[in-house]
């Protein structure tokens, strides 16, 4: 029996990047526990003005939505760090400081995250996180969404390296994965796009965190040219050069 801790950057990511195989490992009797390292939201500078109110109301009910998943998934939610979104690699440091003493106390075998592959800022930052603190745990990446290759592309590795595990999901495991989307409500217009019939991890690879994560335009970066237009609030214009070197220059 394993203990599997899971790096959240959001919450709904656990959902998204590996429903079915949570519930694969938990029927072998594996225990998962959850770390949710933001709060899904972005800071209310980044918000429509009328919106920034409400933002603590969202993200209540985000942590509420996470909780109805995790309930239903077997995951043993252990905190939510609530740093709002786009923001996880100024709080690299501070995530791992409570991090570490979470591996020993819960004896955790090895460590879940999404997968270093430009879908979201968050994402990668999360990736580096876990490489950093595993100390010798087996790290696991998954695969949420990318644009290896030039097209958007969901639960398919961006650049693979063949030691891959797809798997295939089955009726029923896609029936539950389209029910725990829907549980998240806040994050409705996003997951509309969400697909549900695979889910990839591998174990993590030797990133090269000083490289952009895949050749070509990162999907985050495909609604940039919004910017010369407005700011849309959906949309993280933060240049990747910008993103990249502070994960790449944390210690």
């Amino acid at each position: 029996m394993a203990h599997i801790l899971l790096l959240i950057p959001h919450p709904d990511d656990e959902v998204v990047g590996v429903a079915a195989a949570i519930t694969r490992r938990r029927g072998d009797g594996d225990l998962f526990f959850g770390l949710y390292l933001t709060d899904g939201i972005p800071a209310p500078e980044h918000l429509w003005r009328r919106d920034r109110p409400r933002r603590d109301e969202r993200a209540r009910q985000r942590r509420d939505e996470a909780r109805q998943a995790a309930a239903i998934l077997g995951i043993e939610v252990i905190d939510f760090f609530g740093w709002p979104s786009r923001t996880l690699k100024t709080h690299l440091g501070d995530a791992a400081a409570r991090i570490e003493p979470i591996l020993r106390e819960r004896a955790i075998d090895a460590v879940w995250v999404p997968a270093w592959e430009g879908g979201h800022q968050d994402h990668d930052a999360a990736n580096v996180l876990a490489n950093r603190v595993a100390g010798g745990r087996p790290v696991f990446e998954f695969a949420e969404y990318n644009r290896g290759g030039g097209a958007v592309q969901w639960n398919r590795f961006a650049v693979p390296n063949g030691a891959e595990t797809e798997l295939r999901l089955t009726t029923a495991e896609i029936d539950l994965k389209r029910r725990l989307l829907g549980i998240y409500r806040s994050e409705k217009a996003n997951l509309a796009l969400a697909r549900v019939e695979r889910e990839s991890l591998r174990p993590l690879p030797a990133h090269d965190y000083a490289r952009r994560p895949h050749d070509g335009p990162l999907l985050r970066e495909r609604f940039h040219w919004v910017g010369r237009l407005f700011r849309h609030p959906r949309v993280d214009f933060e240049p990747s050069q910008t993103v990249y070197d502070m994960l790449r220059n944390y210690r």
